[in-house]
This record gives C-alpha cells, sequence and structure tokens, in this order.
C-alpha cells in the first residue's frame, strides 16, 4: 500500500503544477465525450476518433464486433510503454483499493467504438457523475479524463485488437515502424504533434502525406507539413 501511496503522489506532485496550465486539463469540453447518449439521441453507436488521430485503413469493421455485453470497444495499453490502473489512481484510498486491480490493464482513449444503447441500458453516465462526486477533494485522481474513464468502463471494456490502434507516435520515438504501417489508426498522443517543430520527424510523414495545404484555416495557422 505504501508503494502505491508514495508511486502516486511522486508523479501526482510532479506533474501537478504543469497540468494545472495545460488547457486540455481545464476544458469543460473535454468531458462531452461522457455525454455521448445525450448528444446523440438517436444512435446506437458511435465510432469515436480524437483530434490527433490518422485513419489509414477502412474502420467498417469495428461496427459490426460484437462486444459481448461490453460498452467499449479499445486497444488494451499494457505494453512496456503504458501503464496500468494503478499509474492512474490512488491506490492508498480505500475507495480506490476495494473496487478495483492496480494490476489491471488501462485502454486506449481516442479511437473507440461505444455501444449506446448498452451504455444507457447501464447508465454509464451516472457512473461517471458518482465517482467524480466522490473524487471532489482530487483524492482519487489528480487531473485529466482517462482516470475516470478508467474507473467508469472497469468491467465493461472490450479488448481490440492493437492493429486497430497504434499509439505512441507523439511521446515515443521508438513505436515499431512494421506496427505503424499495419495499423488502422496511429496515435499522434503526447505533447510531440506531428504539426509542431517539436515533433518526432521520422513520424511527420504518416500525418503530412494526408493533409491538403490549400485549406485556409491551415494555411492561416501556419501549419505546413
Amino acid at each position: 500500500m505504501c508503494v502505491y501511496k508514495t508511486a502516486w503522489a511522486h508523479r501526482a506532485n510532479s506533474d501537478q503544477n504543469l497540468k494545472f496550465r495545460n488547457p486540455k486539463y481545464l476544458s469543460i469540453l473535454n468531458h462531452l465525450w461522457f455525454y455521448l447518449p445525450d448528444i446523440f439521441p438517436k444512435l446506437n453507436k458511435v465510432l469515436f476518433l480524437d483530434d490527433d488521430i490518422v485513419v489509414q485503413k477502412d474502420l467498417t469493421g469495428l461496427w459490426s464486433l460484437d462486444l459481448k455485453g461490453n460498452v467499449n470497444g479499445a486497444v488494451e495499453t499494457c505494453g512496456e510503454s503504458f501503464h496500468r490502473f494503478d499509474w492512474y489512481l490512488n491506490f492508498s484510498n480505500p475507495l480506490i483499493s476495494k473496487n478495483f486491480d492496480p494490476h489491471a490493464c488501462g485502454w486506449a482513449y481516442g479511437m473507440n467504438i461505444f455501444d449506446l444503447d448498452e451504455w444507457r441500458r447501464q447508465n454509464i453516465t451516472e457512473v461517471y457523475h458518482r465517482w467524480k462526486r466522490l473524487n471532489r477533494d482530487r483524492q482519487l485522481w489528480k487531473l485529466g479524463t482517462l482516470p475516470p474513464g478508467l474507473i467508469t468502463f472497469w468491467k465493461r471494456t472490450y479488448s481490440l485488437n492493437k492493429s486497430w490502434h497504434v499509439l505512441g507516435l507523439g511521446n515515443n520515438p521508438n513505436v515499431n515502424q512494421r506496427e505503424i504501417e499495419e495499423a488502422a489508426v496511429i496515435h499522434y498522443n503526447g505533447n510531440l504533434k506531428p504539426w509542431l517543430e517539436i515533433a518526432i520527424p521520422k513520424y511527420n510523414n504518416y500525418w503530412a502525406k494526408y493533409v491538403d495545404s490549400d485549406v485556409m484555416y491551415l494555411r492561416e495557422c501556419n501549419i505546413n507539413p
């Protein structure tokens, strides 16, 4: 228990000041995806794609997948470069330790197939609300939408084959090239976005080849692939 407390507290304290200044943690818009059934009341499924995603292959196969009664279809993140539940949640808190497994795989946010019918049936948005209320003093997790997402979809996530979604192109210079090229979706998660000068150069072309430089907004923002 002390190990979890020390590790979690160290990560939380070291990141806290930067996160409090980062718009992606401050904006309420980042939490909109917890309300997908309300935003799309007539839909029974939604394929969610983040804004730093590149789609390389046909994704229609996701639509016919049987999620086995789960709400969220996602790639698990248990590889060497990714973290499990104890990275995101405070397991020194009994509310966390008695409800979750510290060694459980997290799942990737950014390319998800959501069964909205099942979401409504299981009242998932209220699960999210309940845990947000319990975390009002930020003792269960600090900031961001991934920790409450892991909690909300705990035991409600169907594991997709990792070839659907390869992550790390915005933070990891060692992503396997073959996995990138075979992936249906690649994700520039992290701060090193391909449209920034700090991007990882060897990944730039996977994004740049799809960019239409004639789009007015790209020119106005001086985005040159």
